[in-house]
This record gives C-alpha cells, structure tokens and sequence, in this order.
C-alpha cells in the first residue's frame, strides 16, 4: 500500500500516523516507501553510471507496494488512489527521480493491465499482485495479426523503462490492413522478449528506458486489449479503474518532476550554506541567492498544490472533459515551474555544479529529462483545455 503518510521522515510519519489513527499497515507502508528512498539514495551512482535500476532498488520498490498500488484487489492489490502515488512517489524522488519514474509506472502499468480480460489479469496475478509490468504503448510500434486463439506479434519499441527489471511488458501494435486500425495492447512475460541495451540520456539515466525486441511472438488472446477499452472503464472496477487515461496520464508522469524538485531545492540550500565568497560572505547571504531561494520555493510550493489538485480531481471529481483538460493543464504547468525552479538554482550553483556528480545538476538533468515528456507537452494542454472550457461553457471556437 502506498500512502500519503510517505511525504517525509520516518519519525514524522509515525507521529502522523499515530496522531490520525492510521493502521499498523498504513505505517508500515510509508515505512517502506522510506526504505526504498534509503535505498535509492545509496545506489543513486551506480544507477547513473549503469543506466538502469540496481537489483536491491527494484526490490525495494516492490515491497514498498509500487507495483500493486493499482491492481484489482480480488488479486490482492490496492486499487489504491493517485494521491498516495502522488504522495509516495515525490518521496521516492527526492531520493532519486530515476527510481521514482519507474516506480510510477510500474503502477501506471498496473492500472493498465487492469484493462485484460479476466484471464488475462489471472495469468499476470494469480501467484502474487507483486508484479513488475514495463511498457511501451505509445505510440504503437509493432505489428500483430490474429491467428485462430492467439495474435502474432512482432516489432521493436524504445523506451520501455525499467524493462531492466520487469516481470511482464506491455507492447503495442497496430492491427489489421484496412482503416480503421485498431491501436492494440499486448500482456507478454518479459521473457518472451529480447531487450537491448539502448539507453543513452541526459537525464533519469537510472531508468533503463531501453528498447525490446519481439519477433514472431504468440500472445493469447486474452491477453490483450484496445486503447480504445481505456476510456470506458471498468463497470466493476475502483475508481482508479474507471478515470480516462486523458486525466491521469500526465500527472502520473510529473510525480518525478515535483520529488527531484524538492530534492534539488535541499541541496542546493546545503551547498550554498556551505559556501563563502572571496570577500568571506556567506554565499546564501547574497541578494542573488536569497532571489533564486525565494522564487524557486515558491515555484516549488506552487506545483506541488497543482499536483496535489489534480490528484484529488482524479481521485473524487465527476469525469468530464472539462476535469481531464484542467489536470492536463495544472500537471503540464506544475512541471513548468518545477522545470524553471530548478535550471535557475542549477544557474546559481557556480562552476561546482559543473561538477559530473554534482547532485543540483543531476536534478536539473532529471527534471529537464521529464519536462521533455510529450505527456508533458503544455501546448497541447492548452489546446484541450480551451476546447473542453469553450465546449462546457457552449461556446464555439470555430
């Protein structure tokens, strides 16, 4: 279980939860969480310089409940809400962005493969709803056709982050020969795939976005589904089952940007105490931090209550349009300022933070890395939120 209670220390988090009456599981989730940002933190390098999640760092995001958070309870999982992702994963991410990127999508990607058929879901989560499921849905990269009770897939898709360390992949395909195609999505056991080692980034260097292979590979029919099935929901299904990917896709993907923000925000304020010019001035003293301080913050402060918005929308609002354009918007924007907030403290950190390991670069490389998300893209935010505003208002922008 991921909990709202992972924000901050471990003892803070006990005196929360004993203060709320939160249960002996709701702390020992968040206890967790914490473990895993421990451990995040110690192997921060090694994941830079190997370009993928440590084998101890999966593990932790597993027991720390990442990837259950959106699975069907009826296989033990949470079917939890996206303001505890929120909540956990900015956690996560002040320890490391790479390792919080994954973890998000490893629920993201359970919240998805929600969308099989019974069956399907059974051959993912029969044993265990501790399942690590990588992905690369969009857009569709490969080929499949149907073959009595099976498909035959075939292709190659970049970016399928923390494959690395994945259980199960998502790959989608386009099928059939005549308009319209359907964009389609395969469950295949991880495997059953061929995975090269393509992952070469300015930033989330840790995520082993790398590139799988499928050649030729059978995949039953129940175990696949549309994108189109996305947006109708699950008439059985928990709230996070039924909420448009349009409301939730990007903040899923911003979780990392608001953590390494945080995080960058601290270590920036450490160096920069630490620090004393020529003249023997601290230099946090100086007019020009104590600027970058403020405004940086408050950029900081300000995505966050954004974030946390789109959260509670997708969590309790009526699904609208109108709601799915606005936490399209609010998520874009709240990256936005994080993306600022922190290219102004990296301007600010002198020629140490030219430095390769210096920790306010590689925020600023990891914030930078996901701000270039096209989930993240605020033009298109801004178009669907002047349609669906003009539409619930009965105006026409043509």
């Amino acid at each position: 279980m991921l909990t709202a209670h992972a924000l901050g220390s471990v003892p803070a988090q006990r005196t929360a939860a004993s203060a709320e009456g939160v249960s002996d599981a709701a702390r020992i989730a968040a206890e967790e969480v914490s473990d895993a940002a421990r451990a995040a933190a110690a192997d921060s390098r090694a994941m830079e310089e190997g370009r993928t999640l440590t084998p101890r760092v999966a593990a932790a995001l597993t027991a720390a409940g990442f990837p259950r958070h959106f699975v069907p309870r009826r296989f033990g999982g949470e079917a939890g809400s996206f303001s505890a992702l929120l909540a956990s994963g900015t956690r996560l991410a002040q320890a490391s962005a790479s390792a919080a990127w994954c973890a998000t999508l490893y629920a993201a990607h359970g919240r998805l493969a929600a969308y099989l058929p019974e069956d399907g879901q059974r051959d993912l989560w029969a044993d265990s709803p501790d399942v690590r499921i990588a992905a690369a849905v969009v857009p569709p990269q490969g080929r499949a056709r149907i073959e009595g009770d099976h498909w035959r897939l075939t292709g190659r898709w970049t970016y399928a982050s923390g494959v690395d360390h994945a259980d199960w992949v998502l790959l989608a395909a386009w099928t059939g020969d005549t308009e319209p195609r359907e964009h389609r999505v395969f469950a295949v056991p991880r495997g059953a795939v061929v995975v090269d080692d393509t992952w070469r980034s300015l930033g989330l260097r840790g995520t082993g976005s790398n590139t799988v292979t499928a050649r030729d590979v059978l995949v039953p029919v129940h175990r696949t589904f549309t994108v189109a099935d996305l947006a109708h929901g699950r008439p059985d299904g928990a709230r996070c089952h039924n909420v448009p990917p349009s409301m939730v896709a990007s903040l899923l993907f911003a979780v990392p940007a608001l953590g390494a923000a945080l995080g960058a925000l601290d270590d920036w304020q450490a160096a920069t105490a630490a620090k004393r010019r020529a003249d023997g001035t601290r230099a946090h003293r100086t007019p020009r931090a104590q600027e970058a301080a403020a405004r940086s913050s408050a950029e900081v402060a300000a995505a966050r209550h954004l974030l946390e918005a789109a959260a509670r929308r997708a969590d309790h609002a009526p699904v609208t349009a109108l709601a799915a354009a606005e936490n399209q918007r609010d998520t874009c924007a709240a990256v936005t300022l994080c993306a600022d907030a922190v290219d102004r403290l990296f301007k600010t950190t002198g020629a140490g933070g030219l430095a390769e390991h210096d920790p306010v670069q590689q925020r600023w490389r990891d914030v930078t890395a996901v701000a270039a998300h096209a989930a993240l893209d605020f033009d298109r935010a801004a178009s669907a939120y002047a349609e669906a505003s003009c539409a619930a208002s009965g105006e026409d922008l043509r």
